[in-house]
């Protein structure tokens, strides 16, 4: 499944204000990519129903006293940014995607590993949890 008109949404991105929350996020990115964002943000939201979301740096993210987890739609994937440290344990079940230094894509075409997202970010969370507890 191919992003469509995304010349458009950067036509529109041009003229329109940047989204100032999640959800004008998601409703400024194209309809394909929206579903999965919305899937995304969804598994994020249980792993964290403490932290706030918000856009920071034109993406959205989730804070819980500082950064967890951001994500940003791009023209064929999502990227995934829970911090490379986040990241190190999994590596082996990360193998298939390709990756950034603190990001993991995840092509629209294929179904979301909603089982590793889970883990990750749950990593994610109780590795700043247990920092902030220092």
């Amino acid at each position: 499944m191919r992003v469509q008109n995304w010349n458009l949404l950067k036509a529109n991105h041009m003229t329109k204000s940047k989204p100032r929350t999640v959800d004008e996020y998601i409703k400024s990115a194209p309809a394909d990519s929206q579903l999965k964002l919305r899937e995304l943000r969804k598994i994020l939201r249980k792993v964290a129903p403490n932290a706030t979301e918000a856009i920071k740096w034109g993406s959205p993210v989730f804070e819980q006293g500082r950064i967890l987890f951001a994500y940003t739609a791009h023209r064929s994937h999502l990227n995934f940014v829970p911090t490379k440290p986040a990241l190190e344990p999994f590596l082996d079940e990360l193998s298939e995607f390709k990756m950034g230094k603190d990001s993991i894509q995840f092509p629209y075409g294929k179904p979301l590993p909603k089982t590793l997202i889970r883990k990750i970010a749950a990593f994610r969370v109780k590795q700043v949890q247990d920092d902030d507890d220092l």
